[in-house]
């Protein structure tokens, strides 16, 4: 179950989170003063558990998911992210449901508006996925807290019964399972 957006993690979610990523891999943890300050200049609070994952255990990873690569750190983009414009995390994230683009005859392909705002309103990136996918963590909006995949072709959020939250997706990354089964 999908802790809320505002609830610190418990010792046994901080403990699974430090146990994904191993520390030889780890960038230093950022603390809450410079989580505060990234906060303040963008406008929006980080989601938990990933705000306390990132102030106190590690400021991405580059053994872990997403598997290009690994975890970003705060406020980096992967290679491969498309240059739709200025990413504003604090602006609500416009998307409540799937949108799968390509099957939507009202996209313009090349600059509509709606995309743009899909890649760079309501959240970060957290990291990429074979080359041109890549995973966002909603910070803004309905779907705040939520792990998203965003492709060429489209978004949505990911889920099995439930949302997934940062914790929920490290979780299926370590179980080995695969993302889709």
């Amino acid at each position: 179950m999908m802790l809320t957006p505002d609830q610190r993690p418990d010792d046994t979610g901080l403990d699974l989170l430090r146990g994904a990523f191993p520390p030889e891999w780890r960038e230093p943890a950022l603390g809450y003063e410079a989580v505060g300050t990234w906060e303040s200049e963008n406008g929006v609070k980080l989601p938990e558990p990933y705000r306390t994952f990132v102030a106190e255990v590690s400021n991405g990873c580059g053994l872990g998911p997403a598997e290009d690569g690994g975890l970003q750190p705060l406020g980096w983009l992967p290679s491969g992210w498309p240059g739709l414009g200025r990413r504003q995390p604090g602006r609500p994230f416009p998307l409540q449901e799937a949108w799968p683009w390509e099957d939507d005859d009202s996209v313009d392909t090349e600059g509509d508006q709606r995309i743009d705002a899909v890649h760079n309103h309501g959240s970060i990136v957290l990291g990429a996925e074979d080359g041109q996918s890549f995973w966002l963590l909603v910070t803004a909006g309905a779907r705040r807290g939520e792990v998203w995949l965003v492709a060429d072709v489209g978004a949505g959020p990911v889920q099995t019964d439930e949302p997934w939250g940062f914790l929920e997706w490290v979780q299926r990354w370590q179980s080995g399972q695969g993302w889709w089964v």
